[in-house]
């Protein structure tokens, strides 16, 4: 691991009082609300060893949720497999994760509102999301967009080929975001987690450090209304990956470039220093923007997730 000068920041995050609480009522509300899950087979997007599926699920607000869902062919590696949920950067398309499937993960590509096939209901736009309702924690875009990745958990539960002691969660950016989220809003169920070059750590911070999207949004927002600067603060505050680190029980990886001019390093080295009831393996890369080392890091992520899934291997099959 590398350490630069990000590692002397002090985040100016705070965490307010009732954040469990929040989080707890929602959390809740959601577990309340039948998932009723279907998957369609999309022979287009499947392979002689993965089969691949488009998903819809409920999700909180009355949202449909869409996805993908890929598993190997039992013919290719017999179940049960671990499951694998890949989570979305900030782009308006998600991964379908055949070849995660292919390693012997069940993988769902989850598409959380306002992405495409989850915005026929929600569509706040690229750019546009991360400042949607910006002043009400009971409105922001992330509130709903947070239980959406979670619930792709409970999707991933309802499978009897998916190990249920063995789930994970894996990505980069706000993909590295909803890593520790879903981490710490469904510890319950996560075994363990890989997120690079994480997002929405330490929102204002980063609004501070970057003139890069997405977190130029912020600044523009403040441009505009001022004012609203200590409300902006207040809100974000309950969707900041900071705040939500503690929960974290799972082990986790989180790897991070230390030139990255989209999600500062400075708010990786927080985000690490808050995880503190958890193993962490924290890796940084020197001249390395906002891939964050993954030329060089994703082995280490297969490997990690590997150790720790135990993906099905190929005993018999053809």
């Amino acid at each position: 691991m590398s350490r630069g000068k990000a590692a002397d920041h002090v985040t100016s995050v705070e965490r307010p009082a009732d954040f469990d609480e929040f989080w707890d009522a929602i959390m809740s509300e959601a577990a309340s609300i039948p998932l009723e899950p279907t998957f369609k087979e999309i022979p287009l997007r499947s392979t002689e060893d993965v089969v691949s599926y488009e998903i819809h699920y409920n999700s909180i607000d009355g949202v449909r949720i869409a996805g993908y869902y890929s598993v190997p062919r039992e013919s290719y590696l017999e179940p049960p497999y671990p499951g694998l949920l890949i989570v979305p950067g900030y782009i308006s398309d998600v991964q379908v994760p055949k070849e995660w499937a292919k390693l012997g993960y069940a993988a769902v590509g989850v598409a959380p509102r306002g992405k495409l096939r989850s915005n026929g209901q929600y569509n706040p736009g690229y750019p546009g999301l991360l400042t949607d309702n910006f002043t009400d924690r009971n409105t922001s875009a992330y509130r709903g967009f947070y239980v959406d990745a979670c619930r792709a958990v409970d999707f991933l539960q309802t499978r009897p080929e998916v190990a249920q002691d063995r789930i994970g969660v894996h990505g980069s950016s706000q993909g590295g975001a909803l890593t520790i989220t879903t981490s710490a809003l469904r510890s319950d169920a996560i075994t363990c987690g890989a997120g690079g070059a994480p997002y929405l750590c330490g929102f204002m911070d980063a609004a501070s450090l970057t003139h890069s999207y997405p977190y130029e949004e912020i600044n523009e927002y403040l441009r505009v209304h001022p004012d609203r600067e200590q409300q902006v603060r207040d809100t974000v505050a309950y969707f900041d990956g900071i705040n939500f680190a503690p929960g974290i029980q799972s082990p986790t990886l989180i790897y991070a470039g230390l030139g990255d001019d989209v999600c500062p390093p400075e708010t990786a080295f927080d985000l690490v220093a808050a995880m503190t009831n958890c193993d962490v393996e924290f890796n940084t890369y020197e001249r390395c923007a906002h891939d964050a080392g993954n030329y060089w890091e994703m082995p280490n992520v297969k490997t990690f997730l590997a150790k720790h899934l135990q993906p099905a291997k190929n005993g018999g099959a053809k």
